[in-house]
């Protein structure tokens, strides 16, 4: 909000500084009431189904006493410090940032390798040092080399003279830190401007130097170059060290730049006066709560990440120079010096209440212009919006037995582990007891979203073309913690899922009996499905489809238990489209139909209704919005979907029915495939002679419609047999399975004369095709001279040709025969 409020601005011409801060803050209101609910309306136009009435903002006044109180118990605890460090710092925010908010990227860059000359030695003594940041030269406070490189211990001890500063003096130290094989193996030590320069001046007690503004031009301490952006310093400078001999070169160098993640800009390591808070105690009791199980965190691998953050956890920077946020509770006294003389207190009043009794009833305050970050008061969420700190830790217990946080991996560490440590400290128990978390939504080519790159998506334009559930849908398809492409055509995919289901629903809908026919509803009431007695007497495709199902809702229910969210989807989708409405819903029209039994109707408008309702429950989560629609106009549907109990789990499957109903399916296949093959026109009824044992036969024969249905096969002509029919030579044979055959009498699918001419002229072409394959092949000039990948193409192409040249060549011979026969 407050980047792009200050962006706006920027395309006026303004900068906050021009309005002042009261007039700045009244711009960001004015802009929150205007925008600010952009966000709500998507999550709401997604279908979450949140108690809208408990929204907060960030700047509530409950909110933000909760804040200030908590800064204010940190700071009795000691746990809060104020001091000068060297931070993050963004010269265009004009603020510090904390470490996670600095994203390195790979960038092109240089290494410029510098002369500094051992101060009472000859012209030859000097050391050449690689840096990357030539204009920090002038913090240089020492130059480092390491102990056990014997090209430079003659040195160690001495002291060397920084370039260009008019003669000054650094001393020459040995350190382990120093990597012989980075460079020349020579480093310039300048703590004000790089974190572990920082850390090594501190262990070695160096001075520290600042030569940089914080709008990041140079300071009085870079002499002539005061006043210069870093990066035009880095050029003058470059260019003055070549003239004054002092360059030795400058390289291309690949750099792992650190830049702000809300501005963008490079960020400059700076020292300044800041906030802190001191993270061992908080983190130590965040690591416990998943050490004892008090803390999950889904997928697991995200676990050792965490430990691994907690157990290095440095200090957090918890103040920022900005105008907008929860301002810091500190006020200081006028006249006094600011790191020794502070007052923290919860408002304005307790500050000068206590700073009377500290100086005097004429004593003056002010308060620290600076606000906190923004996840000081984040981490405090789960707590403060129940009413913290007003309630107690006990009552806090019982909001949090079962909850669950589901976020993105991208805010582990600022978010989820800043609630924990927070919600430890101050209720005495974790905010949450279990962590999912998922990963970015990223664009089709995997870039991340950015209005930089244009390819940022409205959720809301995405739901005008698509629809809710096919967004829905297909982000809860990916992989927990991993990131997910969205692209157009998973978009596409589920949305014609969801008109799938919807079809579905309408053909569901259109074959069930009229509500006044009482005596049909009656008939569908008998067939239950909870008792394995009532699920043998189902005829074999409803007893395929409901064991299939009671499978699925034990599969789907364990998945839920775990979390693993994508594998819920894929298994509904596969269930639903692959087994339902491939198979079940056409085995159906069999008996809706072609059937003169009412019973077998009935049984499958009973089946339909029961497997159909259950998809809707489980896909529910996933799809609110179709299913419930298609829910409510389900008949005898007397309460809302998203109210309805979830179906039971264990119910009876028969694992033989499966086994049995596959193998009607891989008949059905097989004769396609034939029917394919010899391009039957697909109204064209064929006979058909099943031969297998006398069980299979009996099966398989109770659903000869089915059969009938499926592969378009003359009912009146379909024989079940234990042996080959009669006129097998003049029939394709086909192995559906061990144990399943069957023969399509040729005469029924084709004109045997002609297909023996058309496959004949096929033939002939497809020979000169391969003919002309082979030959470029059998030239060495093609096979030495063009590109290897051109030539494994022509060998595939090769080979493929010849395979369809044997089929073609099998199948002519076998027509050849049965028109001799």
């Amino acid at each position: 909000m407050l980047l792009v409020v200050e962006r706006m601005l920027a395309s006026e011409g303004i900068q906050r500084v021009d309005l002042g801060r009261e007039e700045f803050a009244k711009r960001i209101w004015d802009w929150k009431e205007k925008y600010g609910g952009t966000i709500t309306n998507q999550i709401k136009r997604l279908g979450a189904s949140c108690d809208w009435t408990r929204e907060r903002f960030t700047l509530d006044a409950e909110l933000s006493r909760a804040v200030v109180e908590a800064f204010v118990r940190l700071h009795e605890k000691g746990l809060i410090y104020q001091g000068s460090y060297l931070v993050n710092w963004s010269p265009n925010l004009q603020t510090a940032v904390s470490d996670l908010e600095v994203e390195y990227s790979q960038e092109p860059g240089a290494l410029y390798y510098i002369k500094y000359r051992v101060a009472g030695g000859s012209r030859d003594d000097y050391l050449t040092i690689a840096t990357t940041r030539p204009e920090t030269l002038f913090g240089d406070t020492a130059v480092a080399v390491n102990p056990e490189d014997e090209r430079y211990s003659k040195y160690i001890g001495k002291m060397a003279i920084v370039p260009l500063t008019f003669g000054r003096h650094v001393p020459i130290i040995s350190d382990k830190y120093v990597d012989k094989d980075f460079g020349t193996g020579v480093l310039k030590i300048s703590p004000g401007h790089d974190h572990n320069d920082y850390l090594l001046a501190r262990k070695l007690g160096l001075p520290i130097l600042n030569v940089m503004n914080k709008d990041a031009t140079l300071n009085e301490v870079a002499g002539l170059y005061c006043g210069l952006d870093r990066f035009e310093a880095r050029k003058k400078l470059w260019s003055d060290l070549e003239e004054t001999g002092l360059a030795v070169k400058k390289e291309a160098y690949n750099l792992r730049v650190p830049r702000s993640q809300r501005g963008g800009e490079i960020v400059e390591p700076l020292i300044s006066k800041q906030w802190f808070v001191t993270m061992e105690p908080l983190a130590e009791k965040a690591l416990k709560a998943v050490e004892k199980g008090e803390l999950t965190i889904m997928p697991e691998r995200f676990e050792k990440i965490y430990k691994h953050w907690l157990s290095n956890i440095k200090d957090w920077c918890i103040s920022r120079q900005l105008w907008w946020g929860h301002r810091i509770p500190v006020w200081y006294i006028v006249g006094k010096d600011s790191e020794e003389e502070y007052i923290v207190a919860r408002n304005g009043a307790e500050a000068l209440e206590k700073a009377q009794e500290k100086y005097g009833k004429h004593v003056e305050i002010y308060q620290d212009p600076d606000v906190l970050d923004t996840w000081f008061s984040s981490g405090l969420w789960p707590f403060s919006t129940l009413g913290w700190p007003d309630v107690s830790a006990e009552d806090f217990k019982r909001f949090y037995p079962t909850s669950i946080l589901e976020t993105g991996h991208d805010i582990l560490f600022f978010w989820v582990a800043r609630m924990v440590m927070m919600g430890i400290e101050f209720t005495g128990t974790v905010p949450f007891t279990n962590v999912y978390l998922h990963g970015l939504i990223r664009d089709s080519q995997g870039r991340k979203m950015s209005k930089t790159l244009g390819n940022v998506i409205d959720p809301l334009d995405t739901i005008q073309e698509y629809g809710t559930d096919a967004l829905r849908f297909t982000l809860a398809l990916g992989t927990p913690g991993q990131d997910l492409n969205l692209s157009v055509e998973r978009l596409a995919s589920n949305k014609a899922f969801t008109n799938k289901l919807w079809n579905a629903g309408k053909f569901i809908l259109q074959n069930l009996p009229s509500k006044s026919d009482l005596s049909s509803w009656e008939a569908l009431s008998i067939y239950k499905f909870d008792m394995v007695e009532s699920l043998l007497k189902l005829p074999l495709a409803e007893r395929w489809v409901v064991s299939k199902l009671h499978i699925l809702i034990d599969t789907v229910t364990s998945s839920y238990d775990k979390y693993f969210f994508g594998d819920v989807g894929r298994e509904l989708y596969d269930f639903f489209w692959a087994d339902f409405a491939d198979w079940y819903i056409e085995a159906s029209k069999a008996r809706l139909y072609h059937s003169e039994s009412q019973s077998r109707a009935s049984v499958a408008q009973s089946v339909l209704l029961y497997v159909f309702g259950n998809i809707l429950k489980m896909l529910h989560p996933f799809m609110p919005f179709v299913t419930e629609e298609l829910w409510q106009a389900l008949p005898s549907r007397e309460e809302a979907l998203m109210a309805s109990a979830w179906p039971l789990t264990s119910l009876p499957r028969h694992v033989e029915s499966i086994k049995q109903f596959e193998n009607l399916q891989a008949l059905t296949r097989s004769i396609r495939n034939i029917r394919a093959e010899y391009s039957v026109e697909p109204a064209k009824r064929i006979s058909a002679s099943i031969v297998a044992s006398s069980e299979v036969i009996e099966y398989i024969s109770r659903e000869k419609e089915v059969l009938a249905l499926l592969c378009r096969l003359d009912l009146q002509n379909m024989i079940f047999t234990d042996s080959a029919p009669g006129n097998a030579n003049q029939s394709v044979h086909i192995v559906a399975s061990e144990g399943l055959e069957a023969y399509l009498p040729l005469a029924d699918m084709v004109d045997i004369s002609s297909e023996v001419e058309r496959l004949s002229k096929r033939l002939v072409k497809m020979q000169a095709e391969y003919d002309g394959l082979m030959a470029r092949l059998s030239s060495p000039s093609f096979v030495e001279k063009a590109p290897e990948h051109i030539v494994r193409g022509v060998q595939e192409k090769a080979r493929e040709a010849e395979e369809k040249l044997t089929l073609t060549r099998n199948q002519l011979a076998f027509l050849e025969s049965s028109v001799l026969v």
